[in-house]
């Protein structure tokens, strides 16, 4: 039978590469949003590994590696209605939501070990660090709301914290960024710009800060494109907050406030809590 999971959207707002030979200890430190716009998962045991996105087969390195390292075929049909490589971790919700699911099946499969839920999100982090699409999404996504990741790393290695509240959230995306080329390459002014603006927010730790230090990367980074810059300023002149989501040409914004900027095509969702098997 098959077996079905639930994973947020995440965005991030700034986050620093700590690099590590040991994927499940490789991350990052920063800070993001849990979004109730997800992915669903649906796990089917079969004869070997398929991963498809909304209907269409494709390859997706993180899944693949998840379900390998559990020792588990299966087809995997991934259901969401966010943007792909735009910054919204959804390799990493796939890969989570396909270890949580196929994790269902432990119990009664003479060759499986059923895992903890920190086992399975180590499994997922490390299967995504290995094929370069994310640093921190799977973490962010296993506790949900607005997650500091204090620590690098898959538990137990890494520490996670959170600030209080589920605000809405809009969003609006112009394409997305090579996340692989950007975390793989050198690392080290985003990494500066990332640790700067987690000191920020642990110094302030209030969801304003939060919008303003990530601001304060994205420029210090030299990640901003022109039409996300743009889009960001028209949201605050109009008295909203927003700012780049990481890594994608994508802006989010706390409450209306793309929509209050005249952007129609904002989509609306909300901060929401973590991973869970449905």
């Amino acid at each position: 039978m098959p077996a079905r999971a639930f994973v947020p959207g995440h965005v991030t707002g700034f986050f620093s590469a700590h690099p590590h030979d040991d994927p499940a200890r490789a991350g990052s430190r920063g800070a993001g949003l849990a979004l109730s716009d997800g992915v669903r998962v649906t796990v089917t045991p079969a004869d070997r590994t398929t991963v498809r996105v909304n209907g269409e087969r494709t390859t997706m390195a993180a899944v693949t590696n998840a379900l390998a390292r559990l020792g588990v075929d299966a087809r995997v049909e991934c259901e969401t209605a966010l943007p792909v490589s735009a910054g919204f971790g959804v390799s990493g919700a796939c890969a989570l939501g396909a270890a949580l699911a196929a994790d269902a099946r432990a119990p009664s499969h003479p060759d499986l070990r059923p895992r903890t839920e920190n086992e399975l999100v180590a499994v997922a982090h490390a299967a995504e660090v290995e094929a370069g699409t994310g640093l921190g999404d799977v973490v962010a996504q296993a506790r949900g709301g607005v997650p500091l990741r204090l620590e690098p790393g898959a538990p137990p290695h890494g520490r996670l914290d959170g600030l209080p509240g589920c605000p809405e959230v809009e969003y609006v995306t112009f394409g997305g960024l090579d996340t692989a080329e950007i975390i793989t390459g050198d690392t080290t002014r985003l990494t500066r710009a990332g640790e700067a603006a987690l000191a920020r927010l642990l110094d302030d730790p209030t969801l304003d800060t939060f919008m303003a230090a990530s601001r304060a990367f994205a420029r210090e980074a030299d990640l901003l494109t022109d039409r996300v810059e743009a889009t960001v300023e028209d949201v605050r002149s109009a008295g909203g907050e927003a700012a780049m989501a990481m890594l994608g040409r994508t802006v989010f914004a706390l409450g209306d406030g793309l929509s209050e900027a005249g952007y129609d095509e904002a989509r609306s969702c909300r901060v929401t809590g973590g991973a869970t098997r449905l």
